[in-house]
């Protein structure tokens, strides 16, 4: 059954593994292609009627299949007036910023478009125009392609996008896993998030991590200045963490999560000693920053003095904060607390995201 608006297909997912797989490694060999850091959508473009090539309505779903059409109203106009028929696509929406030749994705700008005022969403869809690469084709017309293999697929959607403009963009793809290898290193410059390796004879699975991705890890050792408790009620549910500044001063750059159920409510007990208290005994407690995403939630922590450090997994920075949530690594009683500042970060060097969309 072809996907439709109405009833929706959940997004083929990845696994993610340590390296860039051999084409070998999989029946049918591999198809690579960059990882983009941006929303997963899929794209419904209806037929309009008046002519049989004619679009429609349109409607963007979230990986979550929540809409995000309201968020991007100039990607609605684009794919209006650019797409060549009716059709579902799947791909990415990102936000590209900076000048000509120095351009890279950007999160912050991103996610600054899901926001309740309508009047505040027209005003950053002109001031930082969003972009839609499409990485798969899921259907065209009345007819659904979820079936087919991605190397079918693949060579539809190159058919059928090949000579649409910007803002829609079609992602390239390789078969040279030592260019794709080369990919993971140099698109970090422009913000991307890695590389996805998809069996070329496989057919398009909702919901499952059919694919594979590879993304950045790095390490970093990192001061623990907060916890906070875990949902249950019970344990730290995330260390808060910083590093200091040339200023000398403690930034917050992030959490770190995804202890166990045990490890949780040890951590309360081993962090007891560095909890910061007033006057009364009390523990001292601090607030994050609240952003869109965290509106309703609880973003209070546990102030720790900051003695303790660990040292942590993390893929990417954004801007002076890890991009995602870390991952506990080991404690380092042999490192001193001042020592831990961003000049130990792996920056990627600068690469031109518009020599990505090439």
């Amino acid at each position: 059954m072809r996907p439709t608006a109405e009833n929706p297909i959940a997004p083929m997912l990845a696994k993610a593994i340590p390296a860039v797989p051999e084409p070998g490694s999989v029946s049918g060999g591999l198809s690579y292609e960059p990882k983009w850091d941006g929303f997963r959508a899929i794209v419904y473009a209806e037929g309009g009627g008046a002519s049989a090539g004619s679009i429609g309505r349109i409607e963007i779903g979230s990986r979550g299949s929540k809409t995000l059409t309201r968020y991007f109203p100039e990607l609605v106009e684009a794919f209006t007036r650019l797409l060549p028929g009716p059709c579902v696509l799947d791909g990415e929406i990102v936000v590209p910023t900076g000048r000509a030749g120095h351009q890279r994705l950007d999160w912050e700008a991103l996610s600054q478009r899901i926001h309740p005022a309508a009047s505040r969403v027209t005003m950053l869809a002109e001031q930082t125009p969003a972009t839609f690469v499409a990485f798969d084709l899921l259907a065209v017309g009345d007819e659904s392609y979820v079936e087919r293999p991605f190397a079918e697929r693949r060579a539809a959607l190159e058919a059928f996008l090949g000579e649409v403009p910007a803002p829609i963009r079609l992602t390239r793809t390789t078969s040279d896993v030592d260019l794709a290898r080369r990919w993971l290193v140099e698109f970090e410059g422009a913000g991307l998030d890695g590389v996805v390796a998809k069996p070329l004879d496989g057919v398009y699975t909702p919901n499952k991590r059919t694919m594979l991705k590879i993304k950045h890890h790095r390490t970093a050792d990192v001061v623990a200045l907060g916890y906070r408790i875990h949902t249950s009620g019970r344990g730290v549910g995330s260390l808060l963490v910083g590093l200091y500044g040339d200023d000398g001063q403690l930034r917050n750059v992030g959490g770190v999560s995804a202890f166990s159920d045990a490890r949780r409510l040890e951590l309360i007990d081993e962090l007891e000693p560095l909890v910061e208290r007033d006057e009364s005994g009390s523990p001292l407690t601090g607030e994050t920053d609240r952003s869109r995403f965290s509106a309703s939630k609880d973003v209070s922590f546990v102030r720790l003095r900051p003695e303790r450090v660990l040292e942590v997994r993390y893929d990417q920075m954004e801007g002076m904060r890890f991009r995602h949530t870390a991952q506990f690594e080991r404690w380092r009683p042999d490192r001193e607390a001042a020592s831990c500042t961003f000049e130990q970060l792996d920056r990627p060097i600068a690469y031109d995201l518009a020599d990505v969309l090439t």
